[in-house]
């Protein structure tokens, strides 16, 4: 007979490398696994297997495997244990439906605060702020920072919202619990959005007050927050202050230069990243690209879009080529950057060809306007924007009736003008 002391040992070491498959994405592994040692009549599985279980059935999506683990946990009776039941209300969530889990979370009677973050987090991702809410001031235990980060990380995605986040982020310090790394980095990408620089400001210096270890994706959140409010000054004294930088907050630092028309300082930021070793990335040459853009530099973009992909041998996708058409076209290289366009592995973006289209009303280029102005219709059927610029642009050749046969299009369509387009079309007429 095998000792109940080897059947445990082996429970640890299957229960390692099932945490192991996890950890490392092998879910599908993770789940084979699981159920050889379900199958093993001398295993009796314990309360941290499920939940590694129930988290491969989310990370894969497969509610009828997860239901089956749920109905396991049931008859060995570990369905109530606070571990097991965190799981359980995470993976109805994500698998069947968010009113599922709670229904789920309603059945356990005893419910520690991970649970209750279960649930919150839940309603949180679904954008459903005010069950989050209302959920959070019923709990019965002592919230921590990750009660307070899943909604404060909801708030923060919306303009609106982040007024809210912060004052949520206040309660969190007035109630005691001190916001962590996960707070603030919920925070910033708001201001990133909002490009609100007092906001910034008030989180670097929140940061700084409650003694948050500065940590690359911090320091990189903010190198990026101050650039694109435009205030180099502090983007570039958070970046001296980092210690030790990775290629996260070089890339951050060289598009915070390349936003703000700083071309030649983003390219030698570049230049200097390089010369320490730090491999560039896709995101560092996405980058260097819109420097060149931003500065009118199209030699240097086709070179570091070469550079790019024969040196580093990274895939350019699309908004690399979209940057590269878009400097092309400023340039007035039309037929160059429609050659690029022509010549992509993937099919352009509509930024990419609103780009061709607006060159092609600066330069005169009529012939070139017809293909992108067609495609942006299909790209972008409810654009007013594109047969506006279309119309603008056969008026200002003199051809009216091709003017006007756009005009009518659009209304064919039933596209509407947004107000303060019809100016373009009423000075072509």
């Amino acid at each position: 007979m095998v000792s109940h002391k080897s059947n445990h040992q082996r429970l640890l070491s299957y229960t390692k490398i099932l945490a192991s498959h996890v950890n490392q994405a092998r879910y599908g592994q993770a789940l084979a696994l699981f159920n050889h040692m379900r199958a093993s009549p001398s295993l009796s599985l314990d309360p941290f297997v499920f939940p590694l279980a129930l988290k491969s059935c989310s990370a894969l999506h497969l509610p009828r495997h997860g239901s089956a683990i749920h109905a396991h946990a049931t008859k060995a009776g570990l369905h109530s244990n606070p571990f097991v039941a965190c799981a359980l209300v995470d993976m109805h969530g994500k698998c069947v439906s968010v009113s599922s889990a709670r229904q789920l979370f309603d059945e356990i009677t005893h419910r520690n605060v991970v649970v209750w973050n279960a649930m919150i987090s839940l309603y949180s991702r679904s954008n459903d702020i005010p069950s989050a809410l209302q959920l959070f001031e019923l709990m019965d235990v002592s919230p921590i920072p990750s009660s307070y980060n899943s909604i404060i990380a909801s708030l923060s995605e919306s303009e609106e919202g982040v007024s809210r986040a912060l004052a949520f982020c206040r309660r969190m310090q007035v109630s005691g619990v001190k916001p962590n790394l996960v707070t603030v980095l919920a925070l910033l990408p708001a201001c990133v959005g909002m490009a609100a620089l007092n906001l910034v400001k008030e989180i670097h210096g929140f940061s700084v007050r409650n003694h948050i270890d500065p940590n690359p994706h911090l320091s990189s959140g903010l190198v990026e927050a101050y650039g694109r409010c435009g205030f180099l000054s502090n983007a570039r004294r958070v970046f001296d202050e980092i210690p030790e930088r990775d290629v996260v907050t070089w890339s951050a630092m060289v598009s915070a230069y390349g936003l703000n028309g700083e071309a030649e300082t983003a390219l030698s930021v570049f230049q200097q990243m390089e010369s320490t070793k730090i491999r560039p990335d896709r995101v560092s040459f996405l980058g260097v690209l819109k420097a060149c853009s931003h500065a009118g530099l199209p030699d240097k973009a086709l070179s570091y879009f070469k550079q790019m992909q024969e040196d580093y041998g990274l895939e350019a996708g699309s908004d690399h080529y979209s940057c590269l058409i878009d400097v092309l076209s400023r340039a007035g290289r039309l037929h160059e950057a429609y050659g690029i366009i022509r010549g992509m592995p993937m099919k352009a973006s509509a930024k990419a060809w609103g780009a061709l289209l607006g060159a092609c009303r600066n330069y005169g280029e009529v012939e070139l306007a017809e293909i992108a102005g067609r495609v942006l219709f299909e790209i972008e059927p409810d654009n007013a924007g594109n047969f506006v610029l279309l119309s603008s642009i056969y008026a200002s050749a003199g051809r009216f009736e091709e003017a006007e046969r756009v005009r009518r299009e659009m209304i064919d369509r039933g596209v509407k003008r947004m107000p303060g387009s019809s100016w373009v079309i009423s000075q072509a007429s």
